[in-house]
C-alpha cells in the first residue's frame, strides 16, 4: 500500500499590533538550548493625548531588520535618551507568572509578549534617526489588510452564522 505525500500549503492567520512607543530594556536572553535572542520592553501609547496611558509589551526581536535597529539604538536605551519608535507586534498572547520578590511577592501577574516584527520609524529625544523606506510594491489579494483610514467600515457577518467550527476541527478538515 503506498501513501502519497500531497500537502495543501497552510494558510497562516496574522494578529498584528501597531502602534507609537517608548523602547525599554534591551537585553539578549541567553537560551540553554539554542541560541540567545534579542529582546526588548515596548510601553506603547494609549488614550487621550492630554492624558496618556501606557501598555508594556515584552517582545522578542524577530527579523533582521528590527533586530538591526534594536542593536543600534541599544547604547540610547542605556543612556536614557528617550527612544520612541512606531512598531508593528506580531501575534500577542499573555503570560502569567508570579511574583517573587518586592511589595506583590507571591502574587499572581501577567505580562504581554509578542515578536516585534516591524519598525516604522524612530526618534531618539524628539529628533528622527530612522525612518523606513515607503513600500513601493502593491500587496497580493489574499495578503493582509491594513487599514489606515477610519472611513473603512468592516462588514458584518451575515445573520444565519450563529457558530463557528472549533480550532481543532477546522484543522482536522
Amino acid at each position: 500500500m503506498t501513501t502519497s505525500s500531497t500537502t495543501a500549503p497552510i494558510t497562516y492567520f496574522n494578529l498584528h499590533t501597531h502602534g507609537i512607543g517608548y523602547l525599554n530594556r534591551v537585553r539578549e536572553v541567553p537560551v540553554r538550548r539554542g541560541q540567545a535572542f534579542m529582546a526588548c520592553d515596548i510601553a506603547a501609547l494609549h488614550g487621550a493625548s492630554d492624558d496618556v496611558e501606557y501598555t508594556r509589551f515584552d517582545c522578542k526581536v524577530a527579523g533582521g531588520e528590527a533586530e538591526r535597529l534594536i542593536r543600534e539604538h541599544e547604547e540610547d536605551v542605556r543612556a536614557e535618551r528617550k527612544v520612541l519608535i512606531a512598531f508593528r507586534i506580531g501575534d500577542i498572547w499573555i503570560d502569567p507568572f508570579l511574583y517573587e520578590k518586592g511589595e506583590r511577592k507571591g502574587q499572581p501577574g501577567a505580562s504581554l509578549k509578542g515578536r516585534l516584527i516591524f519598525i516604522e520609524w524612530i526618534k531618539v529625544d524628539g529628533q528622527f534617526s530612522y525612518r523606513a523606506p515607503a513600500r513601493t510594491d502593491s500587496p497580493a489579494p489574499d495578503a493582509e489588510m491594513e487599514a489606515d483610514d477610519a472611513d473603512n467600515e468592516v462588514e458584518p457577518l451575515p445573520a444565519t452564522r450563529t457558530a463557528r467550527k472549533s480550532s481543532a476541527a477546522h484543522q482536522s478538515a
